[in-house]
Parts: structure tokens; C-alpha cells; sequence
């Protein structure tokens, strides 16, 4: 190809997503990274992608729910592109209430839903357990119909896809030219910490496990007592995860993965016997002021940091991409104050 005009070092869903959307605007893009695409973090099984409650209401909550609105033509678009489906869908979530306590604050957030999620989906309280669901101690559940669910590793797998389709290079190694992103997940913030001499942010392991389960059609994810049940398109349950601060090996699946079997388990009776298709485990990036991080790296005229997604890197991808891609090509910055790289210093 001919020299880029934007150069992107990773390739997981922030790297790929800010890959198509210059594309789309025109521009020359490579992709470097070494594990490929999806290779770290955003490779993973689960794939909840789920709001923060609405109450009380801030800017990060609005950018993602922004992102989660627009996901599903975004995913669309993709998949248009690529030819390969991204398991993306809109089943909504349902949690069981475990307490009075958890009943009347679930009942408080109705009002804040409605206004700030715009009308258009649902935050209710009900005493009829949906036909997926687990047990509730009070009978009651929370249902949100905002949620959604996507294949964390089909997806990267189709944002590839799409960017070689649309003219893109993806290649494990090579040089960079043009406008340089840096969307490099954990040992990116690491480097950027060093270079830096402040601490940005770092890493928080996550495990999670894939059964062969196959759900009724459209079933909701699930939230119980911090656990995603996930339940996938094409016949599988994914259960996750952990946050393990201290970690040594980034990759390793141990009895932590089997707890969260067996917390499926009994919540979900119907998961009992369910074969286990993957152990998996990765290393998700976690920004020090745990919101995303988006915007120019101090001293390094041209550099740009996208990283920080941490456990809702891949609900907040398409809006982070397209920060990145008017600072990169239009120089103009929308960057929320929260979300810059200075915010994390």
C-alpha cells in the first residue's frame, strides 16, 4: 500500500475500530500487532455489553450510552462489510433482586433510566422471573432492554475483516508513518507510565469460561452477584470473570476459573453438566482514572493514546474511535476532560 496516513499499533477492538473509521473517511491505515487480531483482551469469550446504572448521571455513563444506542448499526455496518457475523445482539439483561434493600434502590433508578437513557428502554422491576433466568430471593428482577451481547473474538475477527476489505494493511510487524495510535491495551499503559514517569494505569487479569450451552433464541444475559452469564448465538454460555490485581502468568486459567463454574452452576441448575469448550484468561487495560483514555500523548507531537477500555472497552469502542479519527484527520478535539490522557497522570 501506499504510506499511510494513520498507523494504528494494535489490533484489538479499540485499534480495529479506529482502523475502520478512518478508512471510512478516506484515509490510508495500517495495522501493526504482533498477536494478530483480537490477540489480547478483546480476544475474550464473554461479551457483556451492558450500562452502568443511570443514577447518578455523569459524562462517562452518557458517552457510553451514546455507544451502546449506536452499536447496533455499527456491528451491522461491519458485518455488511466483512461477510462474518459478529454475534452481536440486543437480548437485554436481567439480575435477580437479592434483598428489600436491592428491590427499592432498583425501583429509585426507574425515573433516572427514563430520563437519561431518553425513554427508549426499559429499567423495570418485575415479579414474574423471565423464562431465562435464575432464582430470586425476593421474586424480583431487574430487566434492562439497553443490553446487549456480541462474540468478543468473532467481532475482532470481522472488524479485520472489514478493514483489509476496506484497504486496510494488517501486519504483525512494520513501520510506522503518519499519525500514530497507540491503542496497545495493558503493557501500552505500562509503557506510557514509564515514559511518563507518573503511573497512567496497568493491568486487571480476567478469566472466564465457555460452555455448550445452547439458550433459547434471544435469551437475556444474566447478573448475579457480580457474574455474567452470557449466552451466545451460536450455542455456547460464556461465564466471567474475574479481577485479579496481582498476577503471574497474564494467560494461565486456574481455580478461579473453576469458582466461577461453579457459581454459574448454582445460580443456573440448568448449566449443570454443560461440557466447558474454553478456559479462558487475559489481561483487560485498566486506566488509572478507570475511564477510557483518548487523546494526544503529552511530548509526542503526532501520538495519540486509545486504551483504558477496561470492562467496557468493547460497549465503547466505536465512540472512542471516532474521537481518535477527528483528532487524527480533522484535527478537531471532542475529547471529554474525564476521558484525557492527563486525567490518569
Amino acid at each position: 500500500m501506499a504510506t499511510p496516513e494513520v498507523t494504528v499499533l494494535g489490533a484489538g477492538v479499540f485499534g480495529l475500530c479506529t482502523a475502520f473509521v478512518c478508512l471510512e473517511r478516506g484515509a490510508l491505515v495500517r495495522v501493526i500487532d504482533p498477536a494478530g487480531p483480537g490477540g489480547g483482551a478483546s480476544g475474550g469469550v464473554v461479551g457483556a455489553l451492558a450500562p452502568h446504572v443511570p443514577d447518578p448521571w455523569n459524562a462517562k455513563k452518557a458517552f457510553q450510552l451514546g455507544c451502546l444506542v449506536e452499536a447496533a448499526a455499527r456491528w451491522a455496518r461491519v458485518e455488511a462489510v466483512s461477510g462474518i457475523a459478529t454475534g452481536y445482539g440486543r437480548t437485554g439483561r436481567v439480575q435477580p433482586l437479592a434483598d428489600d434493600r436491592a428491590v427499592e434502590l432498583a425501583e429509585a433508578r426507574a425515573g433516572a433510566a427514563a430520563e437519561n437513557w431518553g425513554g427508549a428502554y426499559r429499567w423495570e422491576v418485575v415479579a414474574e422471573a423471565p423464562g431465562w433466568a435464575p432464582a430470586s430471593p425476593t421474586g424480583r428482577y431487574l430487566l434492562d432492554s439497553l443490553s446487549a451481547r456480541i462474540h468478543p473474538r468473532r467481532a475482532c475477527a470481522s472488524l479485520a475483516g472489514a478493514v483489509a476489505a476496506l484497504g486496510g494493511e494488517l501486519v504483525s510487524e512494520g513501520s510506522e508513518a503518519g499519525a500514530v495510535v497507540h491503542a496497545t491495551g495493558w503493557r501500552g499503559l505500562l509503557d506510557l507510565s514509564e515514559a511518563l514517569g507518573r503511573p497512567a494505569g496497568g493491568g486487571v487479569k480476567g478469566q472466564a469460561v465457555l460452555l455448550r450451552h445452547a439458550a433459547p433464541s434471544g435469551a437475556a444475559q444474566v447478573f448475579v452477584e457480580g457474574l455474567h452469564i452470557v449466552p451466545h448465538a451460536d450455542g455456547t454460555v460464556a461465564v466471567g470473570s474475574t479481577s485479579e490485581r496481582e498476577f503471574d502468568d497474564p494467560a494461565a486459567t486456574d481455580g478461579a476459573a473453576d469458582e466461577l463454574l461453579e457459581r454459574a452452576v448454582a445460580a443456573m441448575p440448568i448449566l449443570h453438566g454443560a461440557a466447558v469448550a474454553e478456559r479462558w484468561a487475559g489481561v483487560r487495560p485498566r486506566a488509572r482514572s478507570r475511564a477510557p483514555m483518548v487523546g494526544p500523548w503529552p511530548g509526542r507531537p503526532g501520538h495519540v493514546v486509545a486504551n483504558g477500555g477496561f470492562k467496557i472497552g468493547l460497549g465503547v469502542a466505536w465512540g472512542v474511535a471516532d474521537l481518535v479519527a477527528d483528532l487524527v484527520l480533522e484535527r478537531r478535539d471532542r475529547v471529554p476532560e474525564g476521558f484525557r490522557v492527563e486525567a490518569s497522570l
